[in-house]
């Protein structure tokens, strides 16, 4: 099976597109912390100065593109040093009201700033070691779009359609943007040496057909023996290179793997708390509490009880 989409789907990866803008320099502003998201920019015209909240920067021109992920707050600018106020505070200045493009100042108009930012989420408790494998950033330029015709002609769509203003523009970004995720985040391996590792199991003949099937028997009663034998490898050795590539013990990616399994399932409202667990490889009700309870601080009724 295709065990990123599996990941990603399990763990409700949803795009949103927030504001494109049309900024007249100078121009700054404070994007704030968002728990559990991934945010975007994406430069069509003119040029944005991001920094990152380690005190790093960027400066970004037509056609780059910056992913941010884990909600971390960042400054975009014109250029390094500006004063930026809150975000907050600049739409209520613009009296933005969530639809059309977000206009400051009253420069040249052909040098203004413009870009499509959105974000990504997840569902509440999502958590892999892909995602903890993000770094600050993950940084598309123009150039590395080039040699990349596919995230190229999506990203060209994705700015045709959200300056066109059309019924249903919106949502088709939405959902182009989803797909530009996953692709920035296998470009983004050369970003991130841990999310090298992890695609290089995803794609390792032993490594990843184990990971398949995890992903597609989460209830079966895999034990390392088992695990080690359909990977052709001895107990110890298969042990070593799953920890090494996946910096974590294979049954405790299988626990943690099932819980998230979980949460997708009782997402469903048709899915019992019972039947929940027997999908995800619990011998009984009261197991799957207990390890669900542990890791999210609530039990499984009372998660499904939220939701409603």
């Amino acid at each position: 099976m295709d065990v990123l989409d599996d990941i990603l789907g399990a763990l409700n990866l949803k795009g949103t597109l927030y504001f494109r803008t049309d900024f007249s320099p100078p121009w700054a502003t404070t994007v704030p912390d968002l728990a559990g998201a991934a945010r975007f920019h994406l430069v069509v015209q003119g040029q944005c100065h991001v920094t990152f909240a380690s005190g790093a920067s960027v400066l970004l021109g037509p056609g780059d593109l910056v992913l941010i992920p884990g909600g971390r707050t960042h400054i975009i600018a014109d250029s390094a040093g500006r004063d930026a106020p809150p975000l907050e505070t600049v739409l209520a200045d613009a009296g933005y009201d969530g639809g059309g493009v977000l206009a400051l100042g009253d420069g040249d108009p052909h040098a203004t700033t413009q870009l499509v930012c959105g974000h990504f989420t997840f569902r509440d408790g999502a958590d892999h070691p892909l995602l903890r494998a993000l770094p600050e950033s993950l940084i598309t330029t123009a150039a590395e779009r080039v040699r990349e015709p596919w995230l190229d002609e999506t990203l060209r769509l994705i700015t045709r359609r959200v300056f066109a203003e059309t019924p249903g523009s919106t949502a088709a970004v939405t959902r182009l943007s989803e797909a530009v995720f996953i692709e920035l985040m296998r470009i983004g391996v050369n970003q991130s040496p841990q999310m090298a590792s992890i695609f290089a199991a995803l794609n390792d003949q032993q490594i990843g057909r184990t990971l398949s099937l995890m992903h597609e028997r989460p209830s079966e009663h895999w034990t390392v023996q088992k695990l080690a034998g359909e990977a052709g490898m001895s107990r110890s050795r298969y042990a070593e290179k799953f920890r090494r590539l996946i910096d974590m013990g294979p049954m405790a990616y299988l626990s943690e793997w099932r819980l998230q399994k979980a949460l997708a399932l009782l997402d469903d409202s048709r899915c019992s708390v019972q039947q929940a667990a027997a999908k995800t490889g619990y011998q009984s009700p009261a197991a799957f509490t207990r390890a669900f309870s542990a890791k999210f601080g609530s039990s499984p009724t009372q998660y499904r009880r939220n939701l409603a």
